[in-house]
């Protein structure tokens, strides 16, 4: 049904039926887009293992919002990368490797050694 394949915003709700996790699961990835899924359950831990299964880019277990803090994006047409964490911080930055002699980082102040 187009209600269940497309990303609608709004108040909107849909109630598809199910016989079994493995079906739910197919339904909720049968779709070009994967902004956000949610998951309600009386089993938080069952809810998590099913979350992993949904192909989006953030998963609500029980209306438990992500934060502010964690990163936003979508999967598949609905976005590329991610805004806000680590993740999105990483799109500004640059990593350069260089590579010394054995033993020389351990001489210089503010190297590492691998």
């Amino acid at each position: 049904m187009r209600i269940a394949q497309e990303e609608i915003f709004g108040p909107v709700l849909s109630v598809l039926t199910y016989r079994d996790e493995d079906e739910a699961v197919r339904i909720a990835n049968d779709s070009v887009y994967g902004l956000n899924g949610a998951v309600y359950t009386g089993d938080v831990e069952r809810g998590i293992r099913i979350a992993r299964r949904i192909r989006t880019g953030t998963v609500e277990v029980n209306g438990s919002p992500a934060g502010f803090l964690a990163p936003m994006g979508g999967f598949k047409s609905s976005g590329i990368g991610r805004e806000a964490g680590p993740e999105g911080i990483a799109g500004y930055t640059e990593s350069k490797s260089i590579s010394v002699p054995a033993g020389y980082a351990d001489r210089v102040d503010g190297w590492r050694s691998a």
